[in-house]
């Protein structure tokens, strides 16, 4: 998979640029505030519909313009294909091959990005809605039907909490419409969480080979996903684990009601690293909590290519200088001439490697490229 040509207009600081791309790596060099990490910010943008760095989409169009809008010329082993995505301040416009999609859902997946930034070293040591953000970035990008079964989830969760809210105060005392909902949720919850352990426990079987190779076979690497609903480790059906759900659900109605708001559910998860049986967020050196991030990151390159069939385009946002030479070395050794990359850095002083000698490099200054 190859961004061949992107365009931009009104996009943050860039008015109108359109760049063509090395199939390998290409390098955007430029101080810092000059647009470089905007560049690779429209790229997530363009594959997930979404930002990486704000939720608000009105950031995403530049100051005093109504819209915004990316457009990216993609080729795959088997053709090419446009997409685009127009961004305005009432909502979001995706057209794949010119023909608009009705939801964003069937958009998201044609682009495959892996983002990795400095931030993302939170994966291991940040807080649970980090690593939960991550399974639904990376797993929706390879399958639409879990971005359909979370969209329900999520409105599921919506309505259930205000349901829960209204008995709370009083306002509503029909308990019979909550076991309408808890037996609906269940079943959301119960799709949520078989796709998230089947997602983990693939990506563990790639990471632990790559971190092995990382660390020279003196660290072996172990991810736990750990489900709200612990029923899930007994139960690995969805209708089965449907039915267990709501059966806790229903029993522990009394509690929620006097919380107000859901508390069991997938929205609940999480993710543990283990490096030699010791839990690498809470013991782990910070060179082991890095050396997990990548090799997070890189197994995710590899599922997705045995998922789509193609490898995804990496965007390495700044993250080359928080690296030591090894691992700096064994990253780009594994993307060579695998995966097009896009590199952002304020300089190429000390990237030692045969990967940048045929890299293509963009200088970026206040929103202008220059080749």
């Amino acid at each position: 998979m190859i961004l061949q040509k992107l365009t931009l207009t009104n996009y943050r600081n860039y008015d109108k640029c359109t760049l063509q791309f090395n199939p390998n790596v290409n390098i955007l060099i430029g101080e810092n505030a000059q647009g470089k990490t905007n560049l690779l910010e429209s790229i997530y943008t363009l594959a997930l519909a979404k930002s990486h760095r704000t939720s608000n989409d009105k950031e995403l169009i530049q100051f005093g313009e109504e819209y915004g809008k990316i457009e990216g010329e993609l080729s795959y082993r088997h053709g090419s294909m446009p997409i685009s995505l127009i961004i305005t301040k009432k909502g979001k416009k995706a057209k794949v091959n010119h023909l608009e999609q009705s939801r964003l859902t069937q958009y998201i997946g044609h682009l495959n990005v892996v983002l990795f930034a400095p931030e993302d070293l939170n994966i291991v040591k940040g807080s649970p809605q980090i690593r939960r953000r991550f399974i639904d970035m990376e797993l929706g990008q390879m399958s639409a039907v879990y971005l359909n079964h979370l969209s329900n989830y999520q409105r599921l969760l919506k309505q259930k909490n205000h349901y829960l809210k209204m008995l709370q105060i009083g306002r509503m005392k029909d308990r019979t419409m909550l076991e309408v909902f808890n037996d609906q949720f269940s079943e959301a919850a119960a799709n949520v969480t078989l796709k998230r352990a089947h997602f983990i426990s693939e990506l563990e079987k790639i990471a632990e080979v790559i971190h092995q190779g990382i660390t020279s076979d003196k660290e072996s690497l172990m991810v736990h996903y750990e489900p709200n609903i612990k029923l899930a480790e007994t139960h690995h059906n969805v209708a089965d684990l449907k039915n267990a759900f709501c059966e806790l659900l229903n029993e522990s109605m009394d509690k929620e009601i006097e919380r107000g708001s859901a508390r069991f559910g997938p929205h609940r998860d999480d993710i543990s690293f283990h490096v030699n049986d010791m839990n690498v967020q809470i013991y782990g050196s910070q060179g082991q909590q890095r050396t997990t991030a990548l090799s997070i990151k890189l197994a995710e390159i590899e599922l997705i290519n045995q998922v789509v069939g193609e490898y995804p385009i990496l965007l390495l946002d700044d993250v080359l200088s928080e690296l030591d030479d090894k691992r700096q070395t064994h990253l780009l050794s594994t993307i060579q001439e695998k995966v097009q990359t896009f590199v952002t850095t304020t300089s190429v002083d000390g990237i030692e490697h045969e990967i940048m000698k045929d890299a293509k490099v963009f200088n970026v200054s206040k929103g202008n490229i220059i080749e």
